[in-house]
């Protein structure tokens, strides 16, 4: 079990009082779909975005396990689900893959205006036509001079509406396989890249998604993140920081839950008693407790595991299929226990229980989580 420090504890106190600001007003973003500026100025007031980058580029120098546990808490305090996922996929899509692998250029050139949250990023890679299967990506780009030319379409591209930055994975040699992808840093406003209109979902409203079309589009060569055919070490790399840091936020959203449960099951009165001290709302509640815990274990230990080298293949793959199917059973529990209320939009629930149903699709599908683990167990 890790044992936080003082200044961990510090920092997590600190930062604490900001979260519940930042879900003020969620209902109405969620019932519009609309990205919570004014709250995501909030965001970069408070610096959480700073976390785990390096002080040069304006950053707190934050460890993994550190910065997860603060976004747990930010999962705990602010109810605005879409916003706590742009953060975190501001924060690893963009700020992660630049630090680790770009040119001193290009991280000089981009890293500060990620770190302070004045540049929204994203990133580009799921294709219309490929859905999880990364490496069937048609997109391609041709290195022409000190430029690539990118031609292609993706979708399902996290705060790609409200983006400034987009990482785009893409193919720039097709022959070589999963060596012949490459990722690229493109910005807003460069010919040949534009954006869709943002893809109606059944959660995260406030957490724009949408395609992006990219014809004949040029971006410098300097804008490579790592070598020529390293896209899929990135997008590695970038993966692991994903589930990590987004499941980590849905495990703080649990805690939060289960506590308006148990206190509702305290003071919810049916057939002259509390509806806790009935079994089956006991029961939901204790598998509630359970869930949150299961996940919280799974994902500090393995982050844990990769700060130390060890490979978490496995335990990545666990981590993601056990907090995700537990955050999706937590708000189902929660809406049962709430009976009507939990049914009623105003209490919130049923907007937890459409956004959980978006962790276990997105960083790799429940589906892909147990071939993933299939596979690493030799069947």
């Amino acid at each position: 079990m890790i044992e936080w420090s003082a200044d961990q504890r510090e920092l997590r106190d600190t930062l604490t009082p900001w979260f519940g600001r930042l879900g003020d007003g969620h209902a109405d973003y969620d019932r519009a779909a609309r990205f919570p500026t004014g709250p995501w100025g909030a965001v970069r007031d408070s610096g959480l975005l700073r976390l785990p980058f390096e002080a040069e580029w304006g950053g707190l120098d934050q460890s993994l396990l550190t910065t997860m546990y603060v976004l747990e808490a930010l999962g705990h305090g602010c109810a605005n689900g879409g916003l706590n996922f742009s953060v975190t996929t501001h924060m690893v899509s963009t700020g992660v893959p630049v630090q680790k692998f770009g040119s001193e250029e290009l991280k000089k050139a981009y890293l500060p205006a990620v770190v302070d949250g004045s540049s929204i990023g994203a990133h580009a890679i799921t294709e219309p036509d490929g859905g999880s299967d990364a490496l069937s990506m048609r997109t391609t780009a041709v290195r022409d001079g000190d430029h690539y030319v990118l031609n292609g379409a993706k979708t399902f591209v996290s705060n790609g509406p409200v983006a400034d930055l987009v990482v785009v994975y893409a193919r720039t040699d097709p022959t070589a396989g999963p060596l012949g992808t490459s990722a690229l840093l493109v910005e807003r406003g460069t010919p040949g890249l534009t954006f869709g209109q943002p893809i109606s979902t059944m959660g995260l409203k406030a957490s724009p998604i949408g395609e992006i079309f990219l014809e004949d589009c040029r971006v410098p060569a300097r804008n490579l993140i790592g070598a020529p055919g390293t896209g899929f070490m990135v997008l590695d790399h970038v993966m692991k920081w994903e589930i990590l840091c987004s499941f980590i936020v849905t495990t703080g959203e649990m805690q939060r839950r289960l506590e308006r449960c148990v206190d509702y099951a305290k003071t919810r009165q049916a057939f002259g008693r509390p509806i806790g001290s009935h079994q089956s709302i006991a029961n939901r509640i204790v598998e509630m407790r359970v869930g949150v815990d299961s996940a919280r274990k799974w994902l500090y230990d393995t982050a844990w595991k990769l700060t130390r080298g060890q490979n978490v293949a496995v335990d990545l793959a666990a981590a993601k299929l056990v907090a995700s199917q537990a955050a999706l059973s937590s708000a189902l529990h929660a809406v049962q226990i709430f009976g009507g209320n939990g049914y009623a939009t105003e209490y919130g629930l049923e907007a937890e229980l459409r956004n959980a149903v978006a962790g276990t699709i997105y960083s790799g599908t429940t589906e892909i989580q147990q071939s993933r683990i299939a596979s690493l167990l030799g069947l």
